[in-house]
């Protein structure tokens, strides 16, 4: 069966996350991507390695189903090889600091007179303006994107969000340009350059808290717990800040995962209240509508806890789910990592790696009824260098040889 992306090249010039986790869906997808790296190669090969002289988790598990090559771009013949590459390629993905690319002599108006086709995608921290040539990182993105400001609660600092938002939420929307511009070319014929910024990546996911801001000029935000409102959106702990309030309530034993989330739906609440033995709450008028809950929040979801902290989680969430009312376990890391449905959904996947054994990583979320993923392990440093310059490129043993010789590989 073919693959979604088969027959589409992608020359793969990124490094840490952001670059690699787009490169990595376009390989799930079915592109042949190759990854372009410099001789020592990419950082994150030895960055938090939990076994000695081999690649670690950081990278194996962003870099799965790619092919690796190594070149040295600086050098002369470095720039040829590196020109012929991207005369054979369909997409360029790059996520080095602004200009880095230009200033190896490959500006896009260069890249374009080599290969008219080319979609070369560019992810940078922030897009033009004061904020260019800032070095942006994940929690920097979080920081200037929207997140941080309103994630935490209200009497304490802002807080990071454990999802990586910035690099593998800037990814994802780097891929969705990458597909858009090659559909484009098959009605242009044309290639075109597609720019992502990790803090516009993070503030397209906040869009909420922009709504909620422009809210804010017309009076206080009901659906949020907060008693007292400035002039900025506020920190509002776990409420959802939505239509249908919600928050992560205690369960037994009381283990810091030991919650569940629970919204509270119009059509819920009667078996909610029944539930958690207040049934009389349900036509009392100072509870009985949404309108009359919404200045009780916290007393809402305490007596939700009062009821919740003597059961387990599961049980919590059996008995809710039972009455049709929206929850969700907290889970930890370690629970996801053992969880069957996510390995059946293949979401949670077993890989061999030829030097670090078996390791675990994450499946592809994208799941297409045409274009299966068998998620391959990651490549060695230059694994493919033979394969790709003498097989696809038409370089000569000899040359190879003095190429890794000379240190131009």
């Amino acid at each position: 069966m073919t693959r979604a992306l088969e027959g589409v090249r992608v020359l793969d010039m990124t490094h840490v996350q952001s670059g690699p986790s787009a490169t990595q869906l376009l390989a799930w997808l079915g592109a042949d991507v190759v990854k372009l790296e410099a001789p020592s190669g990419d950082i994150t090969r030895r960055q938090l390695r939990d076994l000695p002289d081999v690649d670690s988790l950081y990278f194996t598990m962003l870099n799965c189903n790619k092919r690796s090559i190594t070149l040295n771009v600086k050098s002369g013949r470095g720039k040829e090889i590196l020109t012929e590459l991207i005369r054979r390629s369909d997409v360029l993905v790059e996520n080095f600091g602004p200009g880095a690319v230009d200033r190896m002599g490959f500006t896009w108006q260069r890249i374009q007179e080599i290969n008219p086709r080319i979609v070369y995608a560019s992810i940078k921290g922030f897009g033009a303006g004061p904020y260019t040539s800032f070095k942006a990182y994940e929690v920097v993105a979080q920081a200037m994107g929207g997140s941080m400001a309103t994630t935490g609660f209200e009497d304490g600092p802002p807080l990071a969000t454990g999802a990586q938002i910035g690099d593998s939420g800037t990814g994802i929307h780097a891929v969705a340009g990458i597909l858009a511009a090659l559909f484009q070319r098959e009605s242009t014929g044309r290639g075109q350059r597609v720019d992502v910024a990790m803090q516009h990546a993070v503030l397209n996911l906040c869009r909420v808290k922009l709504r909620d801001q422009q809210r804010l000029a017309h009076g206080p935000l009901a659906e949020y717990p907060n008693e007292d409102f400035g002039d900025e959106v506020p920190r509002s702990g776990n409420a959802s800040g939505g239509g249908q309030p919600g928050w992560a309530v205690k369960c037994a034993p009381g283990g810091p995962n030991d919650y569940v989330y629970v919204i509270v739906q119009p059509v819920g609440w009667r078996p909610l209240a029944a539930l958690i033995g207040r049934p009389e709450l349900a036509d009392d008028p100072e509870w009985a509508t949404p309108e009359a809950r919404l200045p009780r929040l916290g007393k809402l979801f305490q007596l939700i806890e009062e009821w919740s902290s003597a059961l387990p989680k599961w049980d919590v969430l059996e008995r809710l789910n039972a009455h049709g009312i929206p929850c969700g376990p907290i889970l930890s890391i370690k629970e996801i990592a053992e969880d069957e449905s996510l390995a059946a959904n293949g979401m949670i996947v077993r890989v061999e790696h030829p030097e670090r054994g078996t390791f675990t990583t994450v499946g592809s979320p994208l799941k297409l009824s045409d274009s299966p993923v068998d998620v391959v392990t990651s490549p060695l440093l230059g694994q493919h260098n033979e394969e790709v310059y003498v097989g696809e490129l038409g370089l000569g043993g000899e040359e190879l040889r003095l190429l890794k010789t000379d240190g131009v590989i």
